[in-house]
């Protein structure tokens, strides 16, 4: 059991590593406009946040989402309609 959850770690975390490295690359700036223009110093600042996160990264990525989405609190409803 043990080693069937190191394993599917050490493969969660190989995807990752690899998606993220084609994520820095090529899809970021697809995801995120401000991140246009933005140099190999980013990039590499913000690999190691997308290895985990890749499969949320990766459906974004595939869903052509131009923005990151506005997120929606009561603060933000309060401030819309008041």
């Amino acid at each position: 059991m043990a080693a069937t959850l190191v394993w599917a770690a050490a493969i969660y975390a190989l995807l990752g590593l690899l998606f993220a490295v084609a994520f820095v690359a090529f899809g970021v700036t697809r995801v995120d406009g401000a991140a246009r223009g933005t140099g190999p110093g980013f990039r590499l600042l913000i690999l190691p946040g997308v290895a985990p996160l890749w499969p949320l990264l990766l459906r974004r990525w595939l869903q052509g989402a131009p923005e990151p989405p506005v997120e929606t609190n009561a603060h933000r409803c309060i401030a819309k309609h008041g």
